[in-house]
């Protein structure tokens, strides 16, 4: 049975990070979305301070590897979305800027060999910020992440990379990329490998950052290999993890396992935007509408219709990163919590608009959420992606034809 209570290390962390928020992120938040970046200075004395965005410790769930033997159940999941909620309630987009793994952790840390995780891993320390990034998605391969085109030739001590890839949060700054590409386009997933690409690797740029309308402080990156080597020693697992073996993982399988912890953060982050609304709403209704009008009544209404939102999106999501914590497969939960918290945290934002009338669109954080979160029922994979991988499983749990 799923226990929907905080353990006491739970509600510490969420108190720390809710304070961190409020006193460090929400001050600087409105500056750095209308100059299009956190400053560096900022960055640095939070990375002193040992906070970093890094997910690496944060797995999906495998049946697989469920063990008889009753040992300490696991938080690291539900830590992770208790506290992603605190962050992105103070800026989503400066959340996503904190130094560290980021989503590049994921995959380093289930698929790396020990010697890709002791260096890829340890350079995130406390003497000057550092980011790592995933590298996934194409021009003609975004939701379908079966058809990248970036090839890895097979060369004597490595793999010639070409290719580009778009949309790659801090793809730019980090100091190395997780990289999928494919050895053979013929064999389909089969097909894909996972590197890590160094930064100042020859060959590998960073074409240019992109303008967005939400997320403007973070750093949205397309990505560029033209002959690009990359040694033996970077493919991520090593040759062996690639084997024919239909029980080894693929590039492809991979990228898959990481979605199946980054989605539930995801969600987690849509739930921080919808409540930051939400409330931001609930206090300019008390101050500007007058008490026991038709109007008032009206708005109470459409906050109450927020508010349960907002429980609903978190208990699927706690769900997820519960399943994460025991060993479960959790890909169709992982997919359900993705597609509901961003579609609900998008109505949310815009009936907290539609309340505020002309004030949500004067410069205030509710109109800078509202940007912010269109994003959240697409990367990741779209929301359609999402109901796709629900049925597939709901399919095969019940026998039917797929």
């Amino acid at each position: 049975m799923i226990s929907l209570e905080m353990t006491p290390q739970m509600k510490q962390i969420q108190q720390l990070t809710h304070w961190f928020a409020k006193n460090e992120i929400r001050p600087i938040a409105m500056e750095a979305d209308k100059n299009e970046e956190v400053p560096y200075e900022w960055l640095d004395k939070v990375n002193k301070m040992g906070i970093h965005l890094n997910a690496s410790s944060f797995s999906g769930g495998d049946k697989k590897k469920e063990s008889s033997t009753k040992k300490k159940e696991r938080e690291s999941n539900r830590i992770a979305v208790v506290a992603t909620e605190e962050m992105a309630w103070g800026c989503p987009a400066i959340a996503l800027s904190l130094p560290g793994a980021g989503l590049g952790g994921p995959p380093v840390s289930s698929s790396g060999t020990p010697e890709q995780k002791e260096r890829f891993l340890g350079i995130f320390t406390k003497d000057k910020p550092r980011w790592g990034a995933y590298a996934l998605t194409e021009p003609d391969a975004g939701s379908d992440a079966s058809g990248i085109r970036t090839t890895a030739t097979k060369v004597d001590g490595g793999y010639i990379l070409n290719g580009q890839k778009i949309f790659i949060t801090n793809g730019g700054r980090a100091s190395w990329n997780v990289v999928f590409a494919t050895i053979d386009r013929d064999l389909g997933r089969a097909g894909q490998r996972a590197f890590v690409v160094e930064k100042g690797t020859p060959g590998f740029s960073c074409a240019r950052v992109a303008e967005k309308m939400g997320l403007r402080a973070n750093e949205t990156a397309e990505l560029v290999f033209e002959d690009c080597f990359v040694p033996d020693e970077n493919l991520l697992g090593g040759e062996e993890m690639y084997s024919q073996d239909k029980n080894k993982p693929s590039g492809f399988k991979v990228a898959m396992a990481t979605f199946d912890s980054t989605r539930p953060i995801v969600a987690a982050m849509a739930i921080g935007i919808a409540r930051a609304a939400y409330e931001y709403t609930v206090d300019i209704v008390k101050k500007e509408y007058p008490k026991h009008g038709r109007l008032y009544h009206q708005a109470s209404e459409l906050l109450a219709e927020m508010e349960q939102d907002i429980i609903a999106a978190r208990l699927l999501t706690w769900e997820a990163a519960w399943m994460a914590d025991v060993g479960q497969a959790n890909a169709k939960e992982a997919a359900i919590c993705k597609a509901v918290a961003g579609k609900q945290a998008l109505d949310i934002c815009s009936k907290g608009i539609e309340l505020l009338g002309p004030v949500g669109l004067d410069g205030h954080i509710v109109e800078k959420l509202y940007r912010d979160v269109k994003v959240f029922d697409i990367f990741e994979g779209t929301n359609q992606v999402q109901h796709l991988v629900t049925a597939r499983r709901l399919y095969a749990e019940h026998d039917l034809y797929v």
